[in-house]
């Protein structure tokens, strides 16, 4: 049970669930909340998320490109803790609970006056199974492309944003697009920074990450860009739409919407350490904090919306 906790990663989940919390307080904020909606919601991003954790250790351990060369934490495969065998048959276990409880969730949400939302959403669910497994599964797997980036965005800013709302509120709007992408933008600091420390690791075994590509240098000056402009981001949404956070908090202070900002005196300080880094080594312990800092965005900016 040990070597499977280990495999699931737990420390990756607080990333993934930024979406959704995200998601929940914006519908909160336009009064259409449910905690059935949003615990629902979060068991199935964590499922999703362990098999995308599972997945990857599967696809770099066959490929070889977990081994002696990498600098992060042994994966299960790589140590030796779980054979190919094992995780393959926990991978299928994971699909299986990812797919009950997805279908839980929607029928939940939609049914019975949403159907063709269901059948939709129903197709997003699959389409995340198969960017969990493609990762690095299969003949040509997307992230050793380069393409990790681009779904990472997608999918843990737009789908887990936009689509998280969309279960309460059964509605869409473009302004969404917004703290959508600017959760989109933290979660691919958090994969650039892993790429970045794995670049040589990466060069061996073929896998040709964006980071790689670009070089260590311009991939830290892009790691500024992704932890700068999601503020940016945010605060064209709310000049989007003050006059609704005027008059929904005519008896607090005008700017409770705005307290996320507070988050660019630990972001800047980040930037900067990452920014002095030569070593791609030492890049791996900046992973946690900024995983951290995307979680807390999301959560202030949502709260400063709700309240």
């Amino acid at each position: 049970m040990k070597n499977w906790i280990e495999a699931a990663r737990l420390r990756t989940l607080p990333l993934s669930l930024s979406g959704i919390i995200l998601g929940g307080l914006l519908a909160k904020w336009k009064d259409c909340f449910d905690g059935i909606i949003f615990g629902l919601s979060c068991l199935t991003t964590i499922l999703f998320q362990i098999l995308s954790n599972f997945a990857n250790d599967y696809g770099d351990g066959v490929k070889g490109t977990d081994n002696e060369n990498r600098i992060g934490p042994a994966r299960a495969i790589q140590s030796g803790a779980i054979t190919q065998k094992q995780m393959y048959n926990g991978i299928i276990i994971t699909i299986i609970l990812s797919l009950i409880s997805a279908i839980v969730l929607l029928t939940y949400a939609f049914i019975p006056d949403y159907w063709n939302e269901f059948f939709i959403f129903i197709g997003l669910g699959v389409a995340c199974i198969l960017a969990a497994l493609f990762y690095t599964m299969g003949k040509k797997p997307y992230g050793y492309m380069g393409l990790g980036d681009i779904f990472v965005f997608l999918f843990f800013g737009w789908v887990s944003v936009i689509g998280s709302e969309f279960l309460y509120t059964k509605t869409f709007t473009w302004d969404t697009l917004l703290p959508a992408s600017a959760v989109g933008l933290f979660s691919v600091a958090v994969l650039n920074l892993n790429n970045m420390r794995d670049m040589e690791s990466d060069k061996l075994s073929h896998k040709k990450t964006l980071a790689l590509r670009i070089g260590f240098t311009n991939a830290k000056y892009y790691q500024l860009i992704l932890m700068n402009l999601p503020f940016i981001l945010c605060l064209i949404f709310l000049l989007i739409h003050q006059d609704k956070f005027i008059i929904k908090m005519e008896n607090l202070s005008s700017i409770t919407p705005f307290i996320f900002f507070i988050l660019f005196i630990p972001d800047t300080q980040l930037r900067r350490k990452i920014l002095a880094v030569k070593n791609p080594k030492e890049l791996d312990k900046y992973m946690k904090p900024t995983a951290l800092l995307a979680l807390a965005f999301a959560v202030l900016f949502g709260m400063g919306l709700s309240l």
